[in-house]
């Protein structure tokens, strides 16, 4: 008589395909095992409904259990995971906690995205890093544009990060916000990283998982413009409270920055609005102001998102000076405050859920 336990023992044997060294049992994959009148029945849990392999999965678990006996009849149920048995188990596919994750509290986590470059985005997420800064929040910075890194430039940062006995450790500015950017670990600033895709994915997944960014109350994540890999891999690989996209006033930003939306809608990782960078510069002598690009198309682009728009930015120059100066933190910011309460109101409090 074939018992509960054997058909446990026999699906042990039953290793994941894509997750090295890790067996159905192990990864909680396997649920209700029931055996009766030589009928096995029992549930596979799978952390998304329509995974590509799922039916490789399903014959062999079917396998394994016959092999203790062919005459078994088995009937396999499929059920998804929950999103708290979700994230576990993308846990232990990465092969359990990192020892620098053990250390991390982070209390919203959010990205800062743009559909093209050029248009501001990795200025508005330093900018939103030091106005709740100043706020008195912790505050960290993962600069995830690793083939175009900008954040420790305009935070006046050089030296390496040191390591630690449990990760990496990241920079710090003046003000106290910690900084991880892959600028700081090559030789010289200028030095180009030339990487494909899969390297520039490990490298972000790095920056999330082995360095030691202890607790903060906001960590911003600068992304690459664009829907490439790395962006990808850290709506993919990071629990996220929402994107702020960014666009600039000309018609061609605003239809890329849809592209943006879009992705982040099919990832499943709420936006939290739209701000309009460059949108108007103040002359210096009269005060008028001119819309330099041509007229705004942000309330447009925002409307057809069906997000609201945060607010629109200048072009200063001294924000520009500050930035090449790395002094960023130096910078006025009134006419920003208003675009960070409005992100922090509107950060949704449930992140997403990474999907490995």
């Amino acid at each position: 008589m074939i018992t509960d336990k054997q058909v446990v023992d026999a699906l042990r044997e039953v290793m994941h395909p894509e997750i090295e060294q890790r067996d159905l049992v192990g990864l909680k994959m396997i649920r209700d095992v029931n055996v009766e009148d030589g009928k096995v029945t029992l549930t596979l849990v799978l952390p998304f409904k329509e995974v590509p392999i799922k039916d490789d999965l399903v014959s062999s678990v079917r396998e394994a259990v016959t092999s203790l006996d062919a005459n078994l009849k088995v009937e396999v149920k499929l059920a998804e995971m929950s999103q708290q048995e979700r994230a576990a188990f993308m846990t232990e596919a990465e092969g359990g906690p990192k020892p620098a994750q053990s250390m991390n509290k982070i209390g919203h986590a959010m990205a800062v995205l743009s559909g093209k470059g050029g248009v501001g985005k990795s200025s508005v997420a330093a900018l939103l890093a030091v106005t709740l800064n100043r706020q008195g929040k912790q505050v960290g910075v993962l600069d995830a544009d690793i083939t175009g890194p900008s954040q420790p430039k305009m935070f006046g940062l050089h030296e390496p990060p040191a390591m630690g006995p449990m990760g990496i450790i990241p920079a710090e500015t003046q003000a106290g916000i910690k900084v991880m950017s892959i600028n700081l670990l090559l030789p010289n600033e200028d030095e180009a990283v030339i990487w494909r895709g899969p390297l520039i994915s490990g490298a972000i997944k790095q920056f999330w998982q082995d360095v030691v960014w202890g607790e903060l109350d906001y960590l911003i994540v600068d992304l690459p413009p664009g829907t490439s890999d790395a962006s990808l891999t850290v709506m993919q690989s990071i629990p996220l409270n929402g994107v702020v996209l960014v666009t600039s006033p000309q018609g061609l930003a605003g239809m890329v920055v849809r592209k943006a939306a879009r992705m982040a809608y099919q990832m499943k990782v709420s936006t939290v609005g739209l701000v309009e960078n460059m949108s108007y510069a103040v002359c210096p002598k009269c005060g008028e102001r001119i819309e330099v690009f041509g007229p705004s198309q942000a309330m447009h682009t925002a409307n057809q998102l069906g997000v609201p728009l945060l607010g629109q930015l200048p072009l200063d120059p001294e924000l520009a000076c500050r930035c090449d100066a790395g002094e960023i933190e130096k910078y006025t910011m009134d006419v920003f405050e208003p675009i960070a309460e409005k992100i922090t109101e509107r950060a949704s409090a449930r992140p997403s859920t990474p999907m490995f």
